[in-house]
């Protein structure tokens, strides 16, 4: 795996844990030579991930869209900061130069970016991995959901697996090499005449 995607908030949360393990995961980043692609900003949790692969020698590559530099937000120590148009666009970058995609804790805008690229692995649109770094047990409550879609037969067995969850970023992206796309989704369950 080259390089890894980062969906996170633009904010630090409550909790000191949650910079703490934005921090370890962008120098286990740095470490194994995994180029982050995230989205460009120098902020909460973004900025925290960005800053610890930079100080441990890693590449980091930025998408950011126009209206947010005018803001003031850009992080201006990367590697590369690749400007776009819209926000479609740069979710489409990061996708497109990503090899793998990790969610840190965050607000609508994270989970929308996590939901996306999820739906996306569904309809077999790319194989690879989306996991959900679940700090301080920040995404417990959403895994539940994956099981009661699964339940309620909203999701399909074979998708369940793609809900890739882990405590650490060593665990997280140990899940990562050894991860199998599911078959594409279809609709079809049987043949009719």
């Amino acid at each position: 795996m080259k390089s890894i995607a980062v969906f996170c908030g633009s904010n630090v949360g409550v909790s000191p844990l949650y910079k703490e393990s934005a921090t370890r995961l962008g120098q286990e980043l740095a470490e194994r030579r995994i180029t982050l692609i995230y989205g460009g900003a120098n902020v909460g949790l973004m900025g925290a991930v960005a800053d610890a692969v930079l100080e441990h020698g890693g590449k980091v590559i930025g998408v950011l869209p126009f209206f947010l530099q005018q803001r003031e937000i850009a992080h201006t120590g990367l590697t590369e900061l690749i400007m776009v148009d819209s926000m479609h666009e740069r979710k489409a970058k990061m996708a497109e130069l990503a090899d793998g995609f990790i969610a840190l804790p965050g607000g609508p805008g994270t989970m929308e970016e996590y939901f996306e690229i999820f739906t996306w692995g569904q309809l077999g649109l790319h194989t690879k991995p989306c996991g959900l770094l679940n700090i301080n047990g920040y995404f417990d409550p959403l895994v539940s959901m994956f099981d009661v879609m699964q339940r309620e037969q909203f999701m399909q067995p074979k998708y369940r697996p793609m809900v890739i969850v882990d405590h650490t970023p060593e665990g997280i992206l140990q899940q990562f090499s050894n991860y199998t796309a599911p078959s594409v989704k279809t609709y079809l369950t049987e043949q009719r005449t």
